[in-house]
């Protein structure tokens, strides 16, 4: 907005609150609260009516929870069309404080997570007392699952969504067979994600399903043994991102150095196939990245 003053301040939504607490009563401000405040939850409250309208036929709608405004204006919208559709809420492992408020346990949150856009550790009061008459569940995610699904947004939708807009695709997904055979509307709620946090969740994706992987390469210390294994890699067809020759630091013989790959395959299938060929040819290989840690014998 042309003239507004925006300050950037702490690393927390909490952080922030703090200054604007500060901000308020030393200018005489009005605050517009970002979630606890009737006229926002109403604002929020228009997807489900646009979403009914399209699809009448949904019957769940799975909502990302951090302050509660958001999934407290569409289940009051929701449930005001269709009484019967079931509304349930995603929070994330490291900050669950809406279901544990709603559980009557203290509220107990970490310190950081990749759905920064719900890492709320005080629900609001006014939705709290909507979601708990209204919403039927609240479901928990990890940080690896909310990765999985900005991963899939972005590779099958080609849709960028940060941690806390995938937090719904999460959750479907890790809890799968609750949501069989029924139709559900997810609300992808942002997409302010930082390039670097979204080109190194790009790379883990790559790294556990096997495109992406460091292999260790056992090779002999003479003119001519690195271009044999990397002529070998060149014939299985790996890229070959980046390679490491070590010498000094080596438990092997004098003769023989220890040589770390790291190439871009087509899968595992493909993977299988570049070890096969290179242990063919006489090297020893190992695995040093993969959740599994693969090895291969």
């Amino acid at each position: 907005t042309p003239g507004a003053e925006v300050i950037l301040h702490g690393e927390s939504l909490d952080e922030a609150s703090a200054l604007t607490q500060q901000l308020l009563h030393e200018r005489g401000l009005c605050l517009v609260h970002p979630y606890d405040d009737p006229h926002i939850m109403a604002g929020q409250g228009t997807i489900a009516l646009e979403m009914l309208a399209a699809h009448p036929d949904l019957e769940v709608l799975i909502i990302p929870v951090g302050g509660g405004g958001l999934i407290a204006g569409n289940a009051i919208a929701a449930k005001g069309l269709q009484p019967d559709i079931s509304m349930v809420g995603v929070q994330t492992v490291r900050f669950p404080s809406m279901r544990q408020m709603l559980a009557g346990e203290a509220i107990h949150c970490g310190t950081s997570t990749i759905a920064e856009g719900i890492a709320v550790k005080q629900p609001g009061r006014l939705t709290s007392d909507i979601v708990r008459e209204t919403v039927d569940d609240i479901l928990l995610v990890d940080e690896h699952e909310i990765e999985e699904a900005v991963q899939r947004l972005l590779s099958l939708e080609k849709t960028v969504v940060e941690g806390a807009g995938a937090a719904g695709l999460a959750a479907l997904l890790a809890y799968r067979d609750r949501f069989c055979d029924r139709k559900v509307g997810l609300i992808l709620c942002g997409g302010n994600i930082d390039l670097i946090i979204l080109s190194s969740i790009i790379q883990r994706s790559l790294v556990r399903s096997g495109r992406l992987v460091r292999l260790h390469v056992e090779v002999r210390d003479v003119p001519g043994g690195l271009a044999d294994a990397t002529r070998l890699l060149a014939e299985a067809d790996a890229n070959i991102v980046e390679v490491h020759h070590q010498r000094a630091f080596s438990s092997l013989s004098l003769q023989s150095a220890d040589v770390e790959f790291v190439v871009l395959t087509r899968g595992l299938e493909h993977l299988q196939q570049i070890m096969s060929i290179l242990e063919t040819g006489g090297y020893q290989v190992k695995i040093l990245s993969a959740d599994t840690a693969l090895a291969h014998p």
